[in-house]
């Protein structure tokens, strides 16, 4: 119901120079659906994956020198929540009228063209096809209130696959700081914790660490209020202000590859499938990045437990790996 919605208010300010360094940080609101609500005060729906988005933003921004900081909040003074969800369905509106104008464009193609044409042809029909249905789900990802526009644009390009199989009779940078070596023998037989409920780039590291790091490593959550209390032989990961975590605009998983000089074909591949979920930047555009985050969402939603849900997670890297291997 609207009155039970929360939303998270984000500020930030960078130095004027490099400009490549405040367009990274707005490329990176936008593609997680971030709406500019007061001048630069940018807002987004409350939930866990946008609460911990924008922690990781905080610490990037304070990286490039600048500040920045979010709050949540139940409500504004000046805009109610069923105002400011339609903001956010007007934004998405308009990303939604460019995918219809290209299903447009499609349907044109296909209602001129006959059964038994070039398979070149069908071929430029497919790729345009498949370009508007991702292009769309990128969308989707970020259409929180279920737009209506949306509902059509899904219907429109259903009806396009539906179309195009009956016609072909088949299916269709910033750079990097220098980070201190870290040696695997000082890592040995470790407890590694982390933040509660993981996902992706917890996931992904976690299976690093006990694949190529400290095949004894054992794993444990806690909140981020006790890390000063930790043994000296826990190593933390994927925590603010820790060794092993994110710096810059790499995720943990590059920053432990990178850490422990972890050189391997298949890792570098796993690591632009990580990245690309979880700094979310467009560096790397890997075609198996939204299938294997559904999985993972799967795990999230069904696990019983953390140790579970990080089991699992491990284990779909693990076979990642080996395929790529």
């Amino acid at each position: 119901m609207l009155h039970n919605i929360e939303w998270l208010l984000f500020f930030y300010s960078v130095p004027s120079r490099p400009v490549r360094n405040r367009v990274a940080i707005w490329r990176k609101l936008h593609k997680a659906g971030a709406l500019q609500f007061k001048g630069a005060v940018y807002i987004l729906p409350c939930n866990e994956d946008h609460n911990e988005l924008l922690a990781w933003l905080v610490s990037e921004v304070v990286s490039l020198k600048g500040e920045a900081s979010f709050i949540r909040v139940e409500k504004t003074e000046m805009e109610n929540n069923q105002q400011i969800i339609d903001l956010f369905n007007e934004q998405r509106e308009i990303a939604y009228q460019r995918i219809l104008r290209e299903i447009e464009d499609i349907e044109r193609e296909l209602s001129s063209t006959k059964i038994g044409v070039a398979s070149q042809y069908k071929k430029k029909l497919a790729k345009q096809i498949r370009k508007t249905h991702r292009d769309f789900e990128e969308i989707k990802k970020i259409d929180f209130f279920v737009s209506k526009t949306g509902l059509e644009a899904g219907t429109r390009i259903d009806g396009l696959v539906m179309a195009f199989n009956g016609l072909s009779g088949a299916e269709i940078e910033k750079h990097p700081g220098t980070m201190a070596a870290s040696l695997i023998e000082d890592y040995q037989n470790k407890i590694w914790v982390t933040r509660k409920r993981p996902f992706v780039d917890r996931f992904a590291s976690a299976w690093l660490i006990r694949r190529f790091i400290d095949e004894n490593a054992a794993f444990s959550f806690i909140d981020e209020n006790d890390l000063d209390n930790m043994a000296e032989d826990v190593v933390p990961f994927d925590i603010r202000g820790v060794r092993f975590t994110h710096a810059g605009d790499q995720c943990t998983f590059e920053v432990l590859m990178k850490s422990f000089n972890l050189k391997d074909k298949a890792l570098r591949k796993i690591a632009e499938i990580v990245h690309e979920l979880d700094v979310k930047d467009n560096k790397f555009r890997t075609s198996e990045a939204k299938g294997i985050e559904d999985i993972l969402f799967g795990i999230r939603k069904t696990a019983k437990c953390d140790h579970e849900a990080l089991g699992k997670g491990m284990a779909i890297f693990e076979m990642l790996y080996i395929s790529k291997a």
